[in-house]
């Protein structure tokens, strides 16, 4: 499932549409949150301050999912993770840099410089990585004033990470490794994949905290006081394991907790590692089967994970710094560096908002997981907007995610003549349960989300270079298609992928994506081998991207909706008339509406219609790949930045 690089000469509109990149970031740019530990929803810890000692680090649902670390430099602690001790102060924060796959801080004082480095190695190119649950955390330790000092490090993790709420009950344990000290912590009760929703964190499997034995200096499971202030005290841990278990999480805060000590350190830098790793044991419930992580299909187990985690440490840091350097030129190139910085941040949030699970044959079936909104799994129209990232560095993870939609919407439980809108509620993805589900086709988007189906696999077919993939599904490819020659044009008053602006008849940008999604269609029968489909499904295309300008013209830009005069929207769903070469809309249509925009912006991005004046950073972003020249692309990115700072 590995493919090459890209390179520099895949359009811009593709690579934009990826935010795939990292940048060259100034230590002044302020991300509203920085990622650290990311790999799936529920692993997946951000820091949302300024400094990495201003707050706890936190779940991306905001709770305190908490990492301390602090630092004693010639016998005096100071904090560079987390808020607490308060009585230790914070080592200076000097910088902050977020790549693709790591997060590097930089912390200066006391004669000392401390780089460090938060690396999650979810190479998209590689989907062995991209599965493995496992971070790295890094410290590079050197003296600033050439004077030796005397260095020791302490890290702790604490039970938060392994429980939805702190007044559950947890239980710390060792695990024994002849090379490895391993800490181990999880919930008393495994609510082994029991409840769907939103604003959840996981409720089984463990959390492992691992390092050599060779490396590390002590180890402790201990109450978060007892551990802490015994390091700041004389720079030891405390001398057992407090075996005070179950208790709830929040019952003296239990830590897994190590201590590094680096003994005398001069201008040559001295650096330690430790693993994170996340056993969730299974992944998510498809179709009413448990499916494992797919790290652990071939019957790996934990030991198997921490082993391969360790040993390709030094292996993987090269790799992920030549893999960031090298998106880093390609977008910096392409779209500027603030669209770059931007780029950094996306790019780990977006793959952890997906898991990578094993079918009952092996078989890589990925999930995502709407985040903030009801939490659906395998939401069409949340793969649409990740898409471009996929099919850029690796068409197979985006093959994962839409085979369970295809096999759903091609199964007997399906109903209707159009794509579903999800598969249920992450975890649980059995079922629709949005709308109508299978009951009705009331409250669904059977333009949206056909539209979408028929694109991405259009665009896979395009990097595959062959249709198979698609033949696999025809018959309802198929019937998707007749549904929107039928109905695609002028659509009826529905919802859009932007449901939160309520249903709209009329949907000019709607209409727009089904004839691009017509049009892809008839490319796929060209593929496919069915010249006379092909032509058929092109005419009709042609016939309605004729039309189209007509219906939405209202001057120098063109309408929210057919009958609506004096609106505007943005027309993100244009994009793929560049990425997939179509040649069904003049250019002369993206012209107008980039003209158009230009005089809409606002201090922080374009709005996404003339309704209201909210927006969305994807789809500012794939209207951005409209612009002809930089100077219109860079125009349209760079509120998005300021936003974003």
């Amino acid at each position: 499932m590995t493919l090459p690089r890209p390179r520099a000469s895949v359009p811009l509109a593709l690579l934009a549409l990826t935010l795939a990149a990292g940048a060259q970031d100034s230590p002044d740019f302020r991300p509203p949150a920085v990622p650290l530990v990311t790999h799936d929803p529920y692993f997946s810890v951000w820091s949302v301050t300024d400094q990495l000692t201003q707050d706890w680090t936190r779940h991306w649902t905001g709770a305190n999912h908490a990492l301390c670390g602090l630092v004693r430099i010639d016998g005096v602690a100071y904090r560079i993770i987390g808020s607490a001790p308060d009585k230790v102060p914070a080592l200076p924060q000097t910088g902050l840099h977020v790549r693709p796959t790591r997060t590097e801080y930089e912390f200066e004082g006391a004669g000392v410089r401390i780089a460090l480095t938060f690396l999650s190695p979810v190479l998209a190119e590689d989907a062995e990585l991209v599965a493995r649950p496992a971070s790295y955390i890094t410290w590079a330790v050197r003296s600033l004033d050439k004077q030796t000092h005397d260095v020791a490090l302490y890290f702790d993790c604490t039970a938060e990470w392994v429980v939805d709420r702190p007044h559950q009950k947890v239980w710390a344990t060792r695990a024994k490794f002849p090379d490895l000290c391993v800490l181990r912590v999880g919930a008393q009760e495994q609510r082994l994949l029991d409840r769907p929703g939103d604003d959840l964190r996981i409720e089984w499997g463990f959390l492992y905290l691992a390092c050599a034995k060779d490396v590390v200096t002590d180890d402790v499971i201990a109450g978060h006081d007892t551990a802490r202030d015994r390091f700041v005290a004389d720079g030891t841990l405390p001398d057992a394991d407090d075996l005070r278990f179950p208790r709830r999480a929040e019952d003296d805060w239990p830590v897994l907790a190590m201590l590094l000590d680096l003994g005398s350190v001069g201008v040559k830098l001295a650096t330690r590692h430790v693993v994170l790793a996340y056993d969730d044991l299974y992944s998510v419930e498809y179709l009413d089967r448990r499916l494992r992580p797919y790290w652990r299909r071939d019957g790996a187990q934990p030991a198997d994970l921490l082993r391969s985690a360790w040993g390709d440490y030094e292996r993987l840091v090269e790799r992920c710094r030549r893999f960031d350097d090298e998106l880093v030129a390609d977008l910096t190139k392409v779209g500027g560096e603030p669209y770059a910085r931007l780029a950094a941040l996306a790019y780990r949030q977006c793959l952890a908002a997906h898991k990578l699970a094993a079918d009952w044959d092996g078989r890589p079936l990925m999930f995502a997981k709407e985040n903030l909104s009801n939490g659906c799994i395998a939401t069409v129209d949340v793969i649409y907007p990740a898409a471009p990232l996929f099919l850029l560095l690796n068409p197979a993870l985006l093959k994962a995610q839409l085979t369970p939609v295809l096999e759903y919407g091609s199964s007997r439980r399906w109903p209707h003549p159009f794509a579903p809108h999800d598969l249920g509620t992450y975890p649980l993805a059995d079922g629709q349960v949005y709308g109508g589900s299978e009951k009705s086709a009331e409250g669904q988007m059977p333009v949206e989300e056909s539209a979408n189906m028929l694109l991405l696999v259009a665009a896979l077919a395009e990097a595959d270079g062959n249709a198979e993939y698609a033949l696999r599904y025809w018959p309802t490819l198929t019937r998707w298609a007749e549904y929107l020659r039928d109905n695609g044009l002028d659509p009826a008053n529905q919802l859009c992928t932007d449901d939160f602006a309520d249903e709209l008849a009329h949907n000019a940008n709607l209409s727009l994506k089904a004839i691009l999604a017509l049009g892809a269609y008839a490319r796929l029968c060209e593929r496919a081998g069915k010249p006379d489909d092909a032509r058929a499904y092109r005419r009709t295309a042609e016939q309605m991207a004729a039309e189209w300008p007509q219906r939405a013209d209202d001057g120098d830009h063109y309408r929210l909706a057919f009958d609506k005069p004096d609106t505007w929207s943005q027309k993100y769903n244009l994009a793929w008339e560049r990425v997939l070469r179509l040649g069904l809309f003049p250019p002369e249509v993206a012209r107008r509406e980039v003209a158009y925009y230009k005089t809409k912006l606002n201090q922080y991005g374009l709005p996404l219609d003339n309704r209201k004046d909210y927006t969305k950073l994807d789809w500012c972003l794939w209207t951005a790949t409209l612009a002809e020249t930089r100077a219109d692309f860079e125009a349209l990115v760079t509120p998005l930045y300021r936003w974003a700072h």
